[in-house]
């Protein structure tokens, strides 16, 4: 009740408000006009625009613009290869305010405790984490994951403060199929919030996840793609990840009329492209830059996604509205000069004093020790199944390549670009390697692997010597996960990732300048990809056409099965 009086008081001006941004301008999403006036807030709401106020702090932004903070409507914060409380102290001076994650990346290694972790880090963040609950743990049927999650599991984890809803449901022949197991998860949220992933779904088949109370969708990679689910009625979440880049393709799509309907997200985004590009500031600086209205990037980036995703309490500056403020330089640079979430600023004093929930998943790396030979191809045919990389995108294309076998294998060629691809099982099940061959990498020599390996996260290799691969492997065991390049017998550049063999618990700063390190040394190999990390990642998750790999062999997505 008090806090409830205060408000009302200090918006009224009958008592001095807490805190006041004065000499701004204020961008209203809206109207697109930009009003003049103090913005008043009282603890973490705003209460005041367009008047004159008396403050017990004042804080002067003149000069800037002030716009609603800045909502990433899906992404895995694991990606970013940091805690969530380093990606808070990355991502929030930029605008972030809003982040609403989905951690199946670690609950694909530890379960519902990697789950737990990320909810109970949400309560002590400066910026506000959402935690959705993972949907497919693990994805499909075809690969061995550390854990698994079913609807009673996701039961006993709602109704924390952080929880939206159910997160993205990739299993979407699951859907389509009326799978038992997907539909107790569905039915479970039934009436609630359901992210989607439904890659070139369409005509009935999309008409059959939408029903199922499928809300949002990400993985458009086209307008034409985008623009039918638009036209179905779901919300278009426009994606530009360190891999997925989606963001060209789909820009045409975002004007006035759309924008209420399509929102931004990263997904995937490192702490190196976010220092040398940027997160959700990057995106709006580029639509704009492409020739979309401002008032429809800036909609898109927070009032869009906070409607699409049942935040009423934020996406605009206004009274009554959360204080997730951020002032700019300039609609067209959306460089940030002072960011508040719920009324408190962002800077290192406030960072500073967070509560840090101790890491969890730690030794979580049990892969058989491997050896060259365990590269080798058995084959008796020369007709070969190979993933084709399309550089920026997820999707995989499925080649047909005649490869001569010798001496019972058929052995890397770097001169046509197809190098070996493998994956180990590494959470101690099975001891699975799987092999095939791979194109877009441009290696040619070494080997470079990763426990970082969608969404199951074994280790994922490729590489033109077996025995550079076995050691690549070998020591991603010793460094409890993370990123490795060898060749000639020696360890190039690494990067350990001990949390869950997903997230580093060096700074943001020190695993982005590892991250210069490890691309040039897989430069120096030959590699032509900007991220050929997340991308040899995205390489073994089977629910992105057409052709991938997990521990148990090659997987004809369209096909939903695996090649014998």
């Amino acid at each position: 009740m008090a806090d409830l009086i205060s408000r009302i008081a200090q918006g009224r001006g009958d008592a001095i408000t807490d805190l006041v941004l004065r000499g701004g301008r204020l961008f209203d999403l809206m109207t697109g006009d930009f009003l003049e006036g103090d913005i008043a807030i009282c603890g973490d709401t705003i209460v005041g625009t367009c008047a004159r106020y008396e403050g017990a702090e004042v804080i002067d932004v003149s000069g800037l613009i002030l716009v609603p903070g800045f909502i990433d409507t899906h992404l895995h914060i694991e990606s970013s290869l940091v805690t969530p409380f380093e990606f808070d102290r990355c991502v929030a001076p930029r605008g972030v305010t809003t982040a609403i994650c989905d951690p199946h990346e670690i609950a694909n290694v530890i379960g519902a405790a990697g789950v737990r972790y990320f909810q109970q880090a949400s309560e002590h963040t400066l910026m506000d984490i959402r935690v959705q609950l993972s949907s497919c743990v693990p994805s499909t049927h075809m690969e061995t994951a550390g854990a698994e999650l079913l609807a009673v599991d996701l039961a006993a984890l709602m109704g924390h403060p952080s929880g939206i809803g159910l997160a993205e449901f990739m299993n979407y022949p699951g859907v389509v199929h009326r799978d038992p197991a997907a539909m107790d998860k569905l039915a479970l949220f039934e009436g609630g919030h359901i992210d989607g992933h439904c890659p070139l779904l369409s005509g009935r088949d999309l008409n059959a996840y939408i029903a199922a109370g499928i809300r949002t969708e990400h993985e458009a990679t086209s307008a034409t793609e985008a623009l039918e689910k638009l036209q179905k009625g779901m919300r278009v979440l426009i994606r530009e990840g360190s891999v997925s880049k989606d963001l060209h393709a789909l820009q045409p799509l975002l004007t006035e009329r759309t924008s209420p309907y399509i929102c931004l997200c990263t997904d995937d985004r490192n702490p190196l492209d976010i220092g040398e590009h940027g997160h959700l500031d990057y995106m709006i600086r580029t639509l704009i830059s492409l020739g979309t209205p401002p008032l429809a990037a800036y909609r898109a980036a927070s009032l869009s996604a906070a409607e699409a995703f049942g935040l009423k309490d934020r996406g605009m500056i206004a009274p009554g509205k959360r204080a997730d403020i951020v002032a700019i330089d300039s609609l067209e640079g959306c460089n940030a000069q002072l960011v508040l979430c719920a009324g408190r600023v962002v800077d290192d004093a406030g960072f500073a004093g967070r509560q840090i929930v101790p890491p969890v998943g730690l030794a979580s790396v049990k892969a058989p020790q491997v050896r060259a030979e365990n590269f080798r191809t058995t084959a008796n045919r020369e007709e070969t199944d190979v993933i084709g990389i399309r550089e920026g995108q997820i999707l995989t294309d499925h080649l047909h390549e005649r490869i001569v076998i010798e001496n019972g294998d058929k052995r890397p060629d770097p001169a046509r670009d197809l190098v070996r691809i493998a994956v180990i099982e590494r959470h101690g099940k099975n001891g699975n390697i799987a092999t095939g061959f791979v194109r877009g990498f441009g290696l040619q020599s070494g080997a470079i692997a990763s426990t970082v390996c969608h969404d199951h996260h074994n280790i994922a290799c490729v590489g033109v010597d077996y025995a550079d691969m076995a050691l690549a492997a070998n020591r991603l065991s010793e460094i409890e996960g993370g990123f490795v390049v060898a060749a000639g017998g020696v360890v190039l550049a690494e990067l350990a990732l001990p949390v869950a063999g997903l997230m580093s618990l060096l700074s943001f700063e020190e695993v982005r300048d590892q991250l210069v390190i490890l691309r040039a040394a897989a430069q120096s190999l030959g590699v032509t990809l900007e991220e050929p990390f997340l991308q040899l990642a995205f390489l073994a998750l089977p629910v992105i056409p057409a052709l991938k790999i997990t521990d148990r062999g090659m997987v004809d997505v369209t096909k939903f099965e695996i090649i014998a």
